[in-house]
């Protein structure tokens, strides 16, 4: 393969540290490279140094003559006077861009939400991001370099941009670097793997998996000092190995090596104790919603809006639960009602007497009224010792378990870094013992190892677990089921995430159709509906939408059913086991025909 760049004995060192030390590494034509490490250790300043933004101390970086390179970093650069539009496209006249297949792709994936014509100043940060994405995607490239850019993606967005990167460039041609801590989208784009830490960077081939796998061995010939970090990733292999088909028929990811590494490593939680302890905990009731509905009034118009419409959830002990569904479905408002912070409209939430929720929220609130004090004399004010994961653990180990140091407890909470504090937050929090637990968006300013970390402590958690992230990897990690909130309504998925994209495409192709378009395949079906079948279909559709509601209630009756039975009586487990699998499959089925006559009938 044709090389790209390369860097040859890179030294780089600041006032208080040496970031690299003797670094030789190289890019070839048809590698897409993840980067992976801890926060700190170098991913970002690699990437600046081998594009240029920053200059070595020592050595030196060489470009192939005539490649054109195109980066997006962590900063925005972006004039806040231009248009969304000049930021993208510039002065190009909109025949010729609109007739570039590239360009229509990358405004369709990224920017078809945000207005044309708006100025950058008058958008979130969420949105100038995707901009400033839009604008270098829309650009002939011979190598990019990605600086975090699944940050404010949701998980289409994230499909997308691994599917656009995916088909970008031919086989063995152009090149990609990607600074990310989305372990799916790394192993679902990347060719090779590079971890940074301790001044060097250390190549691995394949994506995630296979990092992961190649990390495991080389652990284990380690120290006995890396013991932890050992057993750690070795859970880690584990639940890959047993996830996805996709992520185990990688090239270069050697099964039988894997399958040698787990062959004594338990499955990540023991759902029948979890399910037991959490029985004991909760009680049989958690929370219930029964038909709410939530409207508010919509300052733009004026007029009420409906956010919920007749939703039932009813929410058993031990349960884990991922929420699916784009930005302003209705997820937070949903979360709400479940921690009491909001009352429905219409409908009722029945609450157990037992519980205590806890919400871990995207701010860092939780933290105000210790800003000042040190770690250590935080942790001093809880108990003394916690089980976790059928251990008795101090503050102080849990504490070790999620990536800090001892040297660290002298620090004030003010001075951790962003990671720091979020691994912080949501230890209280489960040091406090809610018996739900909540987390939105929990993965900000986590890296790779961290996020296992975390993993690794929320599997031992003995409650109700509701989690709503845009990080396909963590939500499949730690739930056991994904439910989506559409058009007002909650619809399990019982393929997951892959479901979730399905049922968007098929929705954001019907929206997307042209008005012409629409207005002539309307008259066609007016016709082909006409009179009597219109209304049947009509009415069909209602139903379908009512009794998915039911079956789905039914499911979690059973889930709750199946947590409170005897757990020795494993005939009459298998039973319950039948009749849930019976179930979704009828679900399957019913929400396919449903996607069918929400097309027939838009």
């Amino acid at each position: 393969m044709a090389h790209l760049l390369g860097a040859e004995s890179l030294h780089l060192e600041y006032p208080t540290r040496v970031i690299f030390d003797d670094v030789t590494i190289g890019i070839d034509e048809g590698q897409r490279i993840g980067v992976v490490g801890r926060n700190g250790d170098g991913k970002s300043t690699l990437m600046r140094l081998l594009s240029g933004r920053i200059e070595p101390d020592e050595g030196r970086v060489t470009r192939r003559g005539g490649i054109t390179l195109g980066m997006l970093d962590q900063a925005d650069n972006l004039p806040e006077e231009i248009t969304v539009a000049e930021a993208i496209v510039g002065d190009r006249p909109e025949y010729e861009w609109a007739g570039d297949p590239r360009v229509r792709d990358v405004i369709s994936g990224l920017v078809g939400g945000i207005p044309w014509e708006a100025r950058l100043g008058e958008l979130s940060g969420g949105q100038r991001r995707r901009v400033g994405l839009a604008a270098l995607l829309v650009g002939d490239w011979d190598i990019i370099f990605l600086d975090e850019p699944t940050n404010h993606l949701d998980v289409e967005g994230i499909a997308w941009l691994a599917e656009h990167l995916k088909r970008r460039w031919a086989t063995n041609s152009g090149g990609l670097m990607v600074v990310t801590h989305d372990r799916w989208f790394l192993d679902e784009v990347c060719t090779d793997t590079w971890e940074v830490h301790d001044r060097i960077i250390e190549p691995f081939e394949g994506g995630y998996a296979a990092y992961i796998l190649q990390r495991v061995e080389r652990d284990r010939s380690a120290a006995a000092s890396e013991s932890k970090r050992q057993n750690l990733m070795r859970k880690e292999l584990a639940w890959l190995g047993r996830g996805a088909p996709a992520r185990s028929t990688k090239p270069k990811f050697r099964i039988d090596a894997a399958n040698e590494l787990i062959a004594n490593e338990p499955p990540p939680r023991d759902k029948v104790t979890l399910a037991s302890m959490a029985m004991q905990r909760l009680g049989k009731d958690v929370v219930d919603l029964e038909n709410v509905s939530v409207s508010y009034d919509d300052k733009a118009t004026g007029q009420p809006k409906q956010v919920l419409k007749d939703v039932t959830w009813r929410i058993a002990p031990g349960e884990r639960t991922g929420i699916l569904g784009v930005n302003g479905a209705g997820k937070s408002t949903l979360l709400s009602l479940v921690a009491g912070s909001l009352e429905p409209t219409t409908g009722k939430v029945k609450r157990g007497k037992t519980i205590k929720v806890a919400t871990l929220t995207q701010q860092l609130g939780e933290l105000e009224d210790i800003w000042d004090d040190r770690v250590s004399e935080v942790l001093g004010r809880q108990k003394s010792s916690y089980v976790a994961g059928g251990k008795e653990m101090t503050p102080t180990q849990l504490l070790e378990r999620v990536g800090f140091a001892s040297a660290q407890l002298s620090t004030r909470v003010r001075e951790l870094s962003g990671g720091q504090k979020r691994r912080l937050q949501l230890l209280l929090i489960i040091l406090d013992e809610p018996n739900v637990l909540i987390l939105d968006e929990p993965t900000n300013d986590l890296d790779t190892d961290m996020l296992a970390a975390i993993e690794d402590l929320l599997d031992s958690y003995p409650g109700t677990l509701l989690v709503v992230s845009h990080d396909r990897y963590l939500l499949e990690r730690v739930t056991d089921q994904q439910y989506a909130v559409m058009h007002g309504a909650m619809r399990h998925l019982p393929r997951g995430v892959d479901q979730y994209l399905e049922i968007r495409m098929a929705q954001l192709k019907a929206d997307a159709a042209p008005a012409a378009s629409s207005s002539s395949s309307g008259a066609a079906k007016a016709s082909k509906l006409g009179g009597a079948e219109l209304r049947n279909a009509q009415k069909e559709f209602s139903a379908a939408e009512r009794k998915l509601a039911k079956m789905n209630a039914q499911v979690s009756a059973l889930h709750e059913k199946m947590a409170a039975h005897d757990q020795g009586d494993y005939t009459g487990l298998g039973t319950i086991t039948t009749e849930i699998q019976a179930l979704e499959a009828q679900i399957l089925t019913l929400e396919n025909r449903w996607l069918e006559l929400e097309d027939l009938l838009n």
